[in-house]
């Protein structure tokens, strides 16, 4: 088969990432569940062949990947959908995993985003953070928040990514919307020239480094609001791992810099329903005095609790989410366990 049909098909089946890898069926994850989209083993030569395919709808330069032994890209398919593309080699063979991005930006409700995480987007200034694990929806998350103020205010959104997932229009705000490597080397490079290019909101695709941490944290301070991303998982680990990428001698002055300009986590995980499928869990923390003086005090521990008891109150804690949709019969008492930050507590409390 062709990439194109191959796409085609796991479109049409409603999956999410494709996998082409050398000997193993092309496979499509579809609501958490594993689906071949070929009959047959495919062999290295044809892995090669399918990835060649993508790099050729996407006007790329295939070097790239021989050269670094890894890629990330997008491309789209007329009429179907766009994709995001991380090829790489493995074991001397060529392969890839493409993320299927729907035409369009999704409609956060029917996606199940707390109205709490889309009125986070009233901050003016400050740091927006969006964690979770790979594949759990975060990019998806941050076009919505991106979306709600392109259509509600005035102002220059700037967005650095890598690739490109979903495309803006100018509405309310103009968008300018930047590519890495495609269109700047670095994130941390676009970052440092977005701060000259007069933005009103900021969008890092992710947070990957000290140097792109640190000017990001720099450009809250200074009056604008920018959203990111980080492969973490809830909030106190966010601001653990923030902080832990600095060197020590540093790290008591990030902690008071962190304090003043983070707004907001939001964690977010998908975990399996009762019935099949997937659905999206939201922890939201908020940056209150008292979480604001955790973080200067170095008492991260203690964010877990002061989510919880703020829990209606500007906050979601995860095992409040995951205890009320046990509750409702959408997920069992061992998936509320298995994806709990206390599985002790939330077990008295089921």
């Amino acid at each position: 088969m062709e990439l194109r049909e191959l796409l085609r098909k796991a479109y049409e089946l409603g999956g999410s990432d494709i996998f082409i890898i050398p000997g193993a069926h092309v496979t499509c994850k579809v609501k958490g569940d594993m689906k071949h989209l070929t009959d047959e083993i495919v062999k290295p030569s044809g892995t090669e062949a399918l990835v060649r395919e993508a790099y050729e709808m996407a006007h790329r330069d295939i070097g790239k990947l021989y050269e670094d032994g890894d890629d990330d890209f997008s491309f789209a398919l007329a009429g179907l959908s766009r994709f995001r593309c991380n090829a790489y080699v493995q074991r001397g063979t060529i392969a890839a995993t493409c993320r299927m991005v729907a035409f369009g930006l999704p409609d956060p409700r029917s996606l199940g985003i707390p109205d709490l995480v889309m009125e986070l987007t009233k901050n003016l200034n400050g740091m927006i953070l969006v964690t979770g694990p790979a594949g759990s929806g975060k990019s998806t998350t941050l076009a919505c928040m991106v979306d709600r103020i392109n259509t509600t205010r005035h102002g220059h959104i700037v967005t650095i990514e890598d690739p490109i997932e979903y495309i803006h229009n100018h509405r309310q705000s103009l968008v300018s919307q930047r590519d890495v490597p495609n269109d700047v080397p670095t994130f941390a490079r676009a970052l440092r020239a977005a701060l000259r290019q007069a933005p009103d909101v900021i969008l890092l695709g992710e947070m990957r480094d000290l140097e792109s941490i640190r000017i990001a944290i720099t450009a809250a301070e200074t009056g604008h609001l920018l959203l990111s991303s980080l492969h973490t998982t809830g909030a106190s680990k966010t601001v653990d791992r923030i902080l832990d990428t600095f060197p020590a001698e540093q790290q008591a002055q990030v902690r008071m810099q962190l304090s003043m300009v983070l707004r907001a986590v939001v964690s977010q995980r998908l975990v399996p329903k009762k019935e099949g499928g997937q659905i999206a869990v939201f922890e939201v923390m908020t940056v209150n005095p008292a979480v604001q003086n955790l973080i200067r005090d170095g008492r991260t521990h203690q964010i877990d609790n002061a989510i919880f008891g703020g829990a209606g109150q500007g906050m979601i804690s995860m095992d409040g989410e995951l205890q009320r949709l046990y509750r409702a019969g959408t997920i069992t008492r061992e998936v509320a366990l298995t994806y709990a930050v206390n599985p002790e507590t939330l077990a008295k409390r089921l």
